[in-house]
């Protein structure tokens, strides 16, 4: 290895960092406020390339029949809830209502819109406007009911939701692989180190959307409820917070988050069904390494993971994954030793 494949190599693991760096932060995010791990973090990130790829071949994307699925569970539950606490008609009619406006609205317009191709920034909002509402959707079928439960318990729903997703995945998208065109294919030289434009896309990207969220806690009244529920969600209950609308908003935001992640990663790799747990687990192994609870430090784990990886598929390509997933282990230990073992509940 000389300095230029050395350049080249960690070129390729800043990139892909950035995009560890997104799902590291969403899992912090989802943690910090509800206690989930959440796992099925990657499945968000896949069906985003995929609904895009899907966009690209003028077919009507399965997140649309997968999303209108999921609110029709949610409003059957909402349903029963409402008529064993004999809830007045109005007020069930308008919680109907905000749970199924934007799905209904982005499935009709994407509906519409695909016979007629068109452009690539348009079928980006699609995407981003169909992958999205899953987020509280999930949260509203897996996860509420059991907001008071142990980590423990919440981590082995989050397994059962990842495999639930995941073959909902085969069921809507098929088990074929596809790769997406760039946002932008210019191609630029530094030296012996060439970008490409979608590269320069991705960094830019996961820096304003870091940006965005330290504005969005550090200077608005939502975000700092967020973190209020983070530090302590008995404090912030007496203090008049939501926990369960914090939840809610926590994977909306997870699911914004994986959805603008999939856009940017369709490019520059085949997205399968299931590619989403891979990915999703780098950057789970990036979050470890912030205690799942500082996003700086999973920013800096997730820069590490892309570069552990980038230089360990030159080393051993075949070894790459297995030297990525073993970094978590001193990572682990180290934890062991600093975090106390504490549980609020």
């Amino acid at each position: 290895m000389d300095l230029s494949i050395a350049a080249i190599l960690g070129v390729d693991g800043v990139i892909n960092g950035a995009i560890y760096a997104l799902v590291a932060i969403a899992l912090v995010l989802v943690f910090a406020v509800t206690r989930i791990v959440f796992i099925p973090q990657g499945e968000f990130v896949a069906f985003a390339a995929l609904t895009m790829a899907l966009f690209q071949t003028g077919a009507l994307p399965g997140t649309v029949w997968l999303l209108l699925l999921m609110v029709a569970l949610v409003l059957v539950l909402d349903a029963v809830r409402a008529w064993r606490e004999a809830w007045p008609l109005a007020r069930w009619a308008r919680l109907a209502v905000r749970t199924a406006a934007l799905p209904l609205v982005a499935s009709g317009l994407t509906a519409w819109l695909v016979p007629q191709q068109p452009p690539l920034i348009v079928q980006a909002l699609l995407t981003l406007a169909l992958v999205t509402p899953m987020g509280p959707l999930v949260y509203r079928l897996a996860y509420r009911s059991l907001a008071s439960a142990s980590v423990l318990v919440l981590l082995i729903v989050s397994v059962g939701v990842h495999f639930a997703l995941t073959g909902l995945g085969l069921v809507f998208f098929g088990a074929e692989g596809f790769r997406n065109p760039p946002f932008w294919d210019e191609r630029l030289s530094f030296g012996p180190v060439t970008l490409s434009g979608q590269a320069i896309i991705i960094v830019g990207a996961s820096v304003a959307l870091i940006v965005a969220l330290f504005v969005l806690f550090d200077r608005t009244l939502t975000g700092k409820a967020l973190r209020a529920t983070s530090v302590n969600q008995t404090g912030a209950r007496l203090m008049g917070i939501s926990t369960d609308a914090a939840g809610s908003l926590s994977f909306t935001l997870a699911a914004f988050i994986g959805a603008l992640s999939g856009l940017l990663i369709g490019p520059t790799t085949t997205v399968f069904f299931d590619s989403g747990f891979l990915i999703g687990l780098k950057g789970f192994v990036a979050a470890v390494f912030a205690g799942l609870t500082s996003f700086p430090l999973a920013l800096v784990g997730a820069l590490g993971v892309g570069l552990v990886e980038a230089f360990g598929s030159f080393w051993a390509s075949a070894f790459k994954e297995v030297i990525v997933f073993t970094a978590i282990l001193p990572v682990l230990l180290w934890r062991s030793f600093v975090d106390p073992h504490d549980e609020e509940h």
